[in-house]
């Protein structure tokens, strides 16, 4: 029990410090993302954090499978490259017990990956595609802000308003900058206003910004030849948030409960998926032992590298899978298991290979002294 103790502690410990910084690592490129979206006016500020929060089980569900892997790679190599493990197999660890005891730990991290993945991670998703959504229907009115310039027009145009009414109807005091549409007719356009307000077009249904009081100013910048129009109403139409950024499937928001009853490709190759994730746990725990194994004079890294690559390559197998099966190009009895059992026979063969070298490495006794030839 104290040597189960002492790798369990190794690998979890191992596996926290690792995933932590993945974890980081994947948040923060997603908040910078989702900060950029804000800063172009896609998205409010404040929903950021929420929007977060309900993406973690999701980056969990994934980071936790890669932090197991690489901890027992960095745990066990650290204990080849000091001896430790030399130690261990001359007081009686066989190979088969050191799986045994590294399969512990990697049920209750495959426990949790099951949770997150058939419960708290589709809730997730769907909690943020309901805030993600909400969002898209805003419009370029409903992003601005009392006396701060907005990017309008995909970037094209400016906004600016001195003040705006409580209930965000009115605005005082406008500005706008763009390029015009109209070629031919000068490269930019400036509107400024006394008031605007966003009024709906029965007729079409569509919003529009209606300027009160002001002058349109076209041409060339440093150019004398532009032309000045004063309107006592002039309309520009709103345009909502087009995010091109791709949305969550339909089936990732569904419950697993409601992919067990659904006959469509695209909710059954969902549940396979969710399905997949625990059992990548335990083969990649299964791998990992094999290839922790390394000489002392080598250095603990040495397969660090060609260890991420088979990993990898496993992952990308099985999200190549899933679009086939949503396709139906691949029958969908055949699932992804047989992604799993490719995998899980190259961990069977890395295993075998590791016992026939620590059976030739194990030394015949010598013979007894004095004995007679």
């Amino acid at each position: 029990m104290i040597i189960f103790r002492y790798l369990a502690r190794e690998i979890l410990l191992t596996m926290f410090a690792v995933s932590s910084v993945l974890l980081l690592v994947f948040m923060s490129g997603r908040f910078v993302k989702y900060l950029a979206q804000a800063a172009a006016g896609k998205l409010a500020p404040d929903v950021l954090i929420a929007i977060m929060t309900y993406r973690l089980p999701g980056f969990l569900e994934l980071v936790l499978p890669l932090g197991l892997f690489l901890a027992i790679l960095l745990a066990y190599g650290r204990l080849y490259t000091d001896s430790e493990m030399t130690v261990l197999s001359a007081c009686g660890m066989s190979n088969r017990r050191l799986i045994a005891y590294t399969m512990v730990p990697t049920t209750v991290v495959a426990l949790l990956v099951t949770w997150l993945s058939l419960v708290i991670s589709p809730l997730g998703i769907q909690k943020a595609e309901v805030i993600l959504d909400a969002q898209r229907q805003r419009n370029e009115f409903d992003n601005l802000a009392p006396s701060r310039f907005q990017a309008t027009q995909g970037g094209r145009g400016v906004t600016y308003t001195d003040a705006m009414s409580e209930d965000r109807q009115i605005l005082q005091q406008v500005f706008m900058a763009e390029m015009a549409s109209t070629k031919g007719q000068g490269d930019l356009a400036v509107v400024v206003a006394k008031e605007g307000e966003q009024v709906l077009d029965k007729s079409t249904d569509h919003l529009f910004l209606e300027l009160r009081d002001g002058y349109r100013y076209e041409g060339q910048p440093g150019n004398a030849n532009y032309r000045v129009t004063e309107f006592a109403s002039y309309r520009q139409r709103l345009t909502e948030n087009n995010d091109d950024d791709r949305r969550a499937a339909r089936s990732d928001t569904l419950t697993t409960k409601e992919l067990l009853t659904s006959d469509k490709l695209e909710d059954r190759a969902a549940l396979q998926w969710r399905l997949s994730v625990p059992m990548l746990v335990f083969v990649v725990a299964l791998m990992a032992v094999p290839l922790s194994h390394t000489n002392p004079r080598s250095g603990r890294y040495v397969k660090m590298i060609p260890a991420i690559l088979l990993y990898i390559i496993y992952l990308v197998s099985l999200n190549a899978g899933r679009a086939s099966l949503e396709d139906g190009k691949l029958p969908i009895e055949f699932g992804l298991w047989w992604i799993h059992l490719i995998f899980l026979s190259i961990a069977m063969v890395l295993i075998m290979l590791g016992r026939f070298k620590s059976s030739k490495t194990k030394t015949l006794p010598s013979p007894a002294v004095g004995a007679s030839t």
